[in-house]
């Protein structure tokens, strides 16, 4: 596998993990890394990147949902939902800065679009968090 097709992957890994579907980011990026497949410092900006643009899917699809939520192809229950409005509703902006956690952090970005979170303080939470988690885990992975 070249440098360009295994950093290829993980963005694209790294994308889908972020949006509502299943995927594994973490083991991509920790795979690459002790596969020496590309500076740590490209695996880390396009494990970043890719999972915070998956986000903005969920934090646009927030934005519509209204219309989808009863449909039962919607990768989110009702109960999910609700549960991460009012978690958002009771920390705010500053729950995004869990985006990165399993199982609440997805549905906390769509939430952030229901609730109409400005586009720039939501992009600017999850970058952050979405870049220390694989920072957490290229420190752990090398060290």
């Amino acid at each position: 596998m070249t440098a360009i097709s295994s950093v290829l992957g993980l963005f694209l890994v790294s994308f889908v993990a972020a949006t509502l579907l299943p995927a594994q980011s973490e083991l991509g990026v920790a795979g690459l890394l002790v596969a020496d497949a590309a500076p740590v410092w490209l695996l880390i900006l396009v494990a970043s990147t890719g999972n915070t643009l998956g986000s903005v899917v969920n934090w646009f699809l927030g934005r519509g949902v209204a219309r989808f939520s009863s449909r039962r192809w919607f990768p989110v229950t009702p109960s999910q939902l609700d549960r991460a409005s009012a978690w958002y509703q009771r920390w705010g902006k500053w729950s995004l800065l869990l985006s990165w956690a399993p199982v609440i952090g997805d549905p906390l970005t769509l939430a952030a679009g229901v609730l109409r979170e400005p586009f720039l303080p939501f992009l600017l939470l999850v970058a952050l968090a979405k870049t220390v988690r694989y920072l957490v885990i290229a420190a752990l992975v090398l060290w």
